[in-house]
């Protein structure tokens, strides 16, 4: 399975610099109100290119999700999420850290991984304690996410986690 994990991390290594390159572009030219934007508008675009280029699907999720239609985690997210925070919890680095396994679900056999997301410094501008962020910040979440979860977070807090699946040929 090494081949997998390394090619999943790859997947998560590509999302992560993009996305990231995105976002510090955004927050430079705009701030968080910019940076909003590319959560919305570029992050979906980028995660659906990078799952068509590889024949895998390729997301972030989150147990705490800005939007329930893209960042909700299926029930074998929701587990490695726990046990990310457990392992973070214990000690461990969140830079770097995944995991990864055979799953069989009622659609086929895949590999799944997922690699988790710590909250950086600039993040806090939009993923911070509600009460800090700026009210323009605030007005533009409440406007795009009415169901958002993902404020209180501090630098090095689990943000969430890059999620890869690949189908496993028979």
């Amino acid at each position: 399975m090494p081949e997998r994990e390394k090619a999943a991390k790859e997947a998560a290594n590509a999302l992560m610099k993009e996305l990231g390159g995105e976002l510090q572009a955004a927050m430079e030219e705009g701030g968080p109100t910019e940076a909003v934007k590319v959560c919305t508008q570029k992050a979906p675009r980028i995660t659906a290119r990078l799952s068509r280029e590889r024949g895998w699907q390729v997301t972030r999720v989150s147990n705490d999700f800005r939007n329930p239609l893209l960042g909700m985690p299926d029930p074998w997210e929701q587990e490695v999420l726990n046990e990310l925070e457990s392992r973070a919890a214990e000690g461990e680095s969140l830079k770097g850290m995944g995991y990864g396994e055979v799953v069989d679900e009622p659609e086929g056999k895949f590999y799944r991984y997922m690699q988790a997301i710590p909250t950086q410094e600039m993040c806090v501008a939009c993923h911070g304690p509600e009460d800090q962020l700026d009210p323009t910040v605030r007005e533009s979440l409440e406007e795009r996410y009415p169901h958002d979860r993902a404020t209180g977070f501090q630098p090095g807090d689990l943000r969430g986690a890059f999620s890869i699946k690949q189908p496993v040929e028979e």
